[in-house]
């Protein structure tokens, strides 16, 4: 009977990612055992689960194990499972190519990287390249596999330059067998065929995996005394101990989260927290609870300390790790944890649920919305509770996201405010907290100012806080475009309300009513003159140095809101804005006497377009014409320049 075999070539993107495995200067090579078992740990996890549903997919092998093998002598390490094993397809789809979309994130996070081509231990988990990881020590690797349920078996294998082989072929049981064909270490490096060695390793990074860890351990031990062979005094001849090779389970199997919190070592949590996100660098903090009462259940949260690179990808797949009675149940629990805070992970054990639970029930259980409700809870306390340097590198990673909940979660609104950070105009480019704010407002000020835009130095420098600087007030800079919705959500905090400092009435002086009216006839001529382009021209009460400004009235869009919904090709209906102008700048005062003495002027026309486009810019907006714009700047500073040019004729 002919099997199918093929021989593949890598994609470009997977080719350039195996090239840098395999010549990086990696300083943490045991990594790829660590990636080789979660995976396996991941492959019976899948199949407990559907199990659950098929039991007759077990077979009658309900010894879930992941199996090591070294061969000194060959140069061989294996790693075996009895977990679901792949299809050919499914090897083809997610072997092949590695996982789809991690390649191409992978290498742009290398791109952007500051190390240049040196790839770190927390890239190569975060993106599902895992088994590649197996290039970093071997120079061939053999992957067998059979899906539970099925007789045909599928074998793979490359030597990471450029081609890889697949074919049909046999396997006695289920589940997946990867063979390394590892490289002679150099001089001082670790050797990963010594049993030591991968004890160490798996001691160190894979204690915790809920299955066990089994490898044929060779030791010296005592030979029993029947056995000896004595001399005529019965004294024993020869040797006393000999070799044996006995099957040894590796890791503890101990479900941290089950044991006190007084008894798990910080390293402990740390090398735990390793395991279940695939993260190299040691989490920022983490939150170990037990909840008792009605029901009961175990939580083991953490806080990165960095934020995946894919975690704003849409694909990105988030949430908690959740068991019963220490029973895997389901990945990516997005149901205990709100979009807002789904940087945190970790694992929740409720005795209560149901095995069979699915996602559609979760939605709509009880237990599993109370369950969510405290958690939120408890993790608002911890960010809280915070030191304020280890916040800070909180928030600079993840404030963004945070953000989000003032906007979804009603309920805890006022404590996400409590968290919430901005640069202001008077915070020398430190972030400070709205409490922070209200503390420091000048007395009389009554409301919370804010700006909202993409540019930190134009916003600083925005026209529409000259008057709210003049008194002194301080205005909260921001630059998300989540702020806007936030500011939408939150119309005011500790009592004080939210005003933008570029829409409605600032309340910041009074108008001279005389002044005002002498300059009534111009701005209604400005007003008929831009009155496609605004709703109003009014005298402003934002203004101190700067001729003109755009506003809008309490309720609508902002200029920045405006240019996001464009940007991703959403249509807002067409709301005008307001023109304000400085009735104290002498630019003001001779368009009015241009205008008083000839409102025909053609010149007048362009004064007035040019002050509309001046005030676009101030906002960060675009004007219509640059072309022209440009060139009626030139023109003034042409007729402004009194002293003539050598050689140039008037």
């Amino acid at each position: 009977m002919e099997t199918k075999r093929e021989t593949h070539q890598f994609k470009t993107e997977v080719q350039q990612l195996l090239n840098l495995i395999i010549n990086s200067l990696y300083s943490n090579k045991e990594i790829f055992l660590r990636e080789l078992i979660s995976n396996a740990s991941d492959a019976i996890d899948k199949l407990r689960f559907k199990s659950q549903i098929d039991p007759e997919i077990l077979e009658g092998d309900t010894e879930f194990k992941i199996k090591l093998a070294s061969d000194p002598e060959k140069r061989t390490l294996t790693v075996s499972d009895n977990g679901i094993g792949m299809t050919y397809d499914e090897v083809m789809e997610n072997i092949g190519t590695i996982a789809k979309s991690g390649t191409a994130a992978f290498l742009k996070a290398l791109e952007q990287s500051q190390k240049g081509n040196s790839i770190t231990p927390e890239m190569i988990g975060q993106f599902g390249v895992g088994f590649y990881s197996s290039f970093i020590v071997a120079d061939k690797v053999t992957l067998l596999t059979r899906p539970a349920g099925s007789e045909k078996a599928t074998k793979w294998e490359s030597r990471g330059d450029g081609s890889y082989s697949i074919e049909e072929t046999t396997k006695d049981s289920r589940g997946t067998t990867i063979i390394l064909h590892l490289k002679r270490p150099e001089k001082e490096e670790q050797d990963f065929t010594d049993q030591w060695t991968i004890q160490s390793i798996v001691k160190q990074h894979s204690d915790f995996v809920r299955y066990p860890i089994l490898m044929d351990i060779e030791r010296e031990e005592p030979i029993p005394e029947k056995e000896l062979v004595l001399d005529k005094n019965g004294k024993p001849i020869g040797k006393k101990t000999r070799k044996v090779v006995r099957q040894e389970t590796l890791n503890s199997m101990k479900a941290i989260w089950a044991k006190d919190k007084k008894e798990v070592s910080d390293k402990e949590y740390e090398e735990f927290y390793k395991h279940v996100s695939h993260d190299w660098n040691a989490p920022l903090e983490h939150l170990h609870i037990k909840f008792e009462g009605t029901t009961e259940y175990t939580a083991l949260l953490y806080i990165p300390s960095k934020m995946p690179l894919e975690m704003l990808m849409p694909e990105y797949k988030h949430g908690i790790q959740l068991y019963c009675k220490r029973v895997f149940i389901m990945d990516n629990c997005k149901e205990l944890m709100p979009d807002y805070l789904r940087f945190v992970g970790g694992v929740v054990d409720a005795p209560d649920l149901n095995l069979n639970i699915s996602r559609e029930i979760l939605q709509k259980d009880p237990l599993v919305r109370n369950i969510r409700r405290n958690l939120v809870k408890k993790v608002l306390e911890l960010l809280a509770g915070m030191e304020k340097d280890k916040y800070e590198k909180f928030y600079n990673e993840f404030g963004r996201i945070l953000k989000l909940g003032i906007h979804i979660d009603l309920e805890n609104q006022d404590k996400i405010a409590d968290l919430v950070r901005y640069k202001t105009t008077k915070s020398n480019d430190r972030l400070i907290s709205l409490k922070e704010y209200i503390d420091n407002m000048q007395e009389g000020q009554e409301a919370i100012y804010y700006i909202t835009g993409d540019d930190l130095s134009s916003l600083i420098n925005s026209p529409s806080l000259e008057r709210l600087k003049e008194k002194e007030y301080e205005v909260l800079l921001m630059t998300d475009p989540i702020d806007e919705w936030v500011v939408q959500s939150l119309p005011k905090y500790r009592e004080k309300p939210l005003k933008s400092a570029e829409k409605g009435d600032l309340d910041l002086g009074k108008i001279d009513k005389k002044k005002k009216d002498e300059y009534t006839a111009l701005f209604d001529y400005i007003r008929s003159s831009l009155d496609t382009k605004i709703k109003e021209v009014k005298p402003s009460t934002r203004l101190k140095d700067s001729v003109a400004c755009l506003s809008g009235d309490t309720y609508d869009p902002s200029a920045y809101m405006k240019r996001i919904l464009k940007s991703s090709g959403q249509k807002l209906p067409e709301v005008k804005r307001v023109l304000e102008l400085n009735m104290d700048h002498p630019v003001i005062a001779k368009i009015k006497a241009l205008f008083e003495e000839n409102k025909n002027d053609p010149v007048l026309k362009d004064y007035i377009d040019l002050l509309f486009d001046m005030a676009l810019i101030s906002e960060g907006d675009r004007v219509e014409n640059p072309s022209r714009f440009s060139k009626m700047i030139g023109d003034l500073m042409s007729s402004a320049l009194k002293v003539q040019a050598p050689g140039v004729k008037e």
